[in-house]
């Protein structure tokens, strides 16, 4: 089930470079997501009834945790398909991309969820290669209009996120070097199915400077201040869907295996040091983000710094400890990628409908264009953590799991962080939604696939903020019980 899961985007890959036409190129597009999506739910069921599954000589593996990943990478990966088929061609019908281009793009699409679906199920410490290839990949996607400004950002998160990725390799060695001496030299000192049972007995002083590397190294490509520097150009600069992806979906990659580490980490060094360390750069994002939100004027960097502020909030929930802390990280990782992703969305329809990044060039939303500008101030609300929605039940877990845990202070400046963050990002939002709409916009929508893309993920937005489903709270306990 693992093989396919990961061939169908490749195959999906290969057939859009034959696509004839632009419908053509869309409905193999499409196909492969659904597809994908699929069989990541079935393979989701079968972890679900088995609780782990390994396959092509236990280089693959899937355990609840990596089956979480895969769910949000397949559902997202399926509604950005969707959305690209609205956007993408209304960039082909106003003469900003081009047949062949638009066949690179979809091509390219399905390749960066091949990697991120790798990333989820790869057994071993190669998930380091994984993780560099959503880079390599996700940076073609940037430069598809060739454009100075993109062309520049790309470079940025190349330069920014090689470097992070070469302290993270550093990590990966040492870890390795702590295990060989209690597993030897084989192949099996590389598995984390191997590496869990027996990190107890790793050197302390070895596994510290190993996480150290590890969260500077992947807390660079996840966003986690002060290495966040690339994410901002990036996620403005990148095609719609793209930034979707990146914020929603990559930027978990890269925290899942900050994750995996703290799990093998933590049983060496004990809680205490990995979870302050975690606190920290926790903190530091949330601090960091709050200026520029506060002040931005580019509502798509708005969004990206929001994304800096969230990937803090998982990593302090993992840093606050016990039940309720991991299991609201977890669940916030859900929660973040569904509403941002949303969030993206409509920004992308914004952006096709006037033209301009600015917030100032921009009002009156709700009234030029009705249900875009409703799901925008919806998912504006629900991406500051207002209830009832999804992310307000993540935030209030892990604020509680920081009292609880007697993280007091910590806690404290986690609440103010948060309260400045919803007063700066919300005065944004409702400035573009509400008032008169700028003079020379009409009013309608853009497409009906960007509506239809936005509407799955709002129920998911709604429904999550008042009901959890059984199966979906068990299988987050059951990761919190892989992370603890």
């Amino acid at each position: 089930m693992i093989e396919y899961l990961l061939l169908a985007p490749v195959i999906t890959c290969i057939l859009c470079f034959f696509a004839k036409s632009r419908k053509q190129v869309e409905m193999v597009s499409l196909t492969g997501s659904i597809a994908t999506l699929l069989l990541g739910l079935v393979l989701v069921a079968e972890v679900y009834k088995n609780n782990i599954i390994i396959s092509w000589t236990n280089a693959l593996f899937a355990d609840t945790f990596s089956a979480f990943i895969v769910l949000i990478v397949s559902i997202v990966g399926f509604v950005a398909s969707l959305y690209s088929v609205g956007y993408m061609g209304h960039e082909m019908e106003h003469g900003a991309m081009d047949f062949r281009r638009l066949r690179i793009y979809y091509g390219l699409f399905h390749i960066f969820m091949f990697t991120m679906l790798l990333v989820g199920v790869t057994n071993n410490l190669g998930l380091w290669i994984a993780i560099e290839m959503t880079t390599l990949v996700s940076a073609l996607l940037m430069i598809l209009y060739s454009k100075k400004s993109s062309v520049e950002a790309a470079w940025k998160y190349m330069i920014i996120c090689t470097v992070g990725i070469t302290f993270a390799l550093f990590g990966t060695i040492l870890t390795y070097f702590a295990a060989v001496r209690i597993l030897g030299e084989s192949g099996d000192a590389l598995n984390w199915t191997s590496l869990v049972s027996v990190a107890d007995q790793f050197d302390p002083t070895i596994m510290k400077l190993a996480f150290i590397f590890i969260l500077i190294g992947y807390g660079t490509k996840a966003g986690l201040a002060p290495m966040h520097t690339w994410l901002p150009d990036a996620h403005s600069e990148a095609p719609t869907p793209v930034s979707a992806l990146l914020s929603g979906v990559l930027l978990n990659c890269a925290m899942y295996g900050i994750i995996r580490f703290y799990t093998i980490a933590t049983k060496s060094t004990g809680t205490a040091f990995t979870s302050n360390l975690l606190i920290i750069f926790g903190l530091l994002s949330l601090g960091i983000a709050v200026p520029f939100i506060l002040l931005q004027e580019d509502y798509k960097r708005l969004l990206a710094y929001s994304s800096v502020e969230h990937m803090g909030i998982i990593a302090i929930g993992i840093g606050f400890g016990g039940v309720f802390g991991i299991f609201g990280a977890i669940l916030h990782m859900f929660n973040h990628a569904m509403t941002k992703s949303l969030m993206f969305f409509g920004a992308g329809n914004v952006l096709l409908k006037h033209d301009t990044k600015e917030i100032f060039n921009v009002s009156g939303l709700v009234k030029s264009m009705p249900y875009t500008g409703a799901m925008f101030v919806i998912g504006g609300l629900a991406i500051t953590g207002s209830p009832p929605f999804s992310i307000f039940i993540s935030e209030f877990t892990i604020l509680a799991a920081g009292f609880s845990q007697g993280h007091i202070i910590a806690a404290v400046l986690f609440l103010i962080f948060i309260i400045m963050i919803f007063a700066g990002f919300f005065n944004n939002v409702s400035r573009m939604a509400f008032g008169m709409p700028k003079p020379g916009i009409e009013k309608g929508e853009v497409s009906r696939w960007t509506l239809s893309a936005m509407a799955v993920l709002i129920v998911f937005v709604i429904v999550l903020g008042v009901y959890i489903p059984p199966s979906f709270y068990e299988m987050i306990m059951k990761v919190v019980e892989i992370v603890r």
